[in-house]
């Protein structure tokens, strides 16, 4: 595998003084280039934790930033839904190796209301639609053929009908309590900084790779 440095879009090492105040601007604009060199920029990787502390992570799609935070959508029992009903706090990574770059968010995580979380629903493919109706996710089956036959009773009972919204399946905000951008260096002293919020703004550091 080719390092990001040799690959076609590496990026100059960072400079803070040309990031945005607002990092949630920033996350925006980092996020903008991504799209345009990096196939599924908006991959991100969600961790989550038990009551016990005990993590669990997974590659979920990003859907939407702005100054509320990130929102990403789900079945709400499934176990990262099951971890965030109990333990309302997360970290997420998004990684865009071709741009030697990554982003950090942690802070807490909040449900996003029916009329959003139906808004983006009827935006999703018929299928996922189906799907969603027909996977009790997280769950343990008898066999991929009861997943399937899940699948044909969800296209049946929905056939010729818009698929509505399922009461278990919704949308989360993570808002962000800190936004660290990363930028990738040769000889591994990358650079490092971060947004912890302070009040109203936010407050800027640089950190030690």
């Amino acid at each position: 595998m080719l390092s990001p440095a040799k690959s076609i879009g590496i990026l100059s090492p960072m400079d803070e003084h040309e990031l945005d105040a607002d990092p949630i601007v920033q996350l925006q604009v980092w996020l903008d280039e991504a799209r345009d060199a990096v196939p599924q920029a908006d991959s991100m990787t969600l961790a989550t934790a038990d009551p016990s502390g005990r993590p669990s992570a997974r590659v979920v799609l990003l859907r939407g930033v702005d100054d509320r935070g990130l929102a990403f959508f789900t079945n709400r029992t499934s176990r990262k839904g099951e971890e965030l009903q109990r333990n309302p706090w997360a970290a997420v990574v998004l990684h865009w190796w071709e741009l030697g770059r990554q982003v950090r968010v942690e802070g807490s995580v909040v449900e996003i209301d029916e009329q959003e979380s139906a808004a983006y629903w009827s935006t999703r493919p018929h299928a996922s639609q189906l799907a969603a109706w027909a996977s009790p996710q997280s769950q343990a089956l008898r066999a991929r053929a009861e997943l399937d036959e899940r699948f044909t009773e969800a296209a049946q009972r929905f056939a010729g009908a818009d698929v509505p919204l399922p009461p278990f399946w919704g949308g989360y905000r993570l808002v962000p309590g800190s936004i660290e951008f990363w930028s990738h260096s040769e000889n591994r002293l990358h650079d490092r900084v971060r947004f912890v919020r302070s009040g109203a703004g936010w407050r800027r550091e640089w950190l030690a790779p």
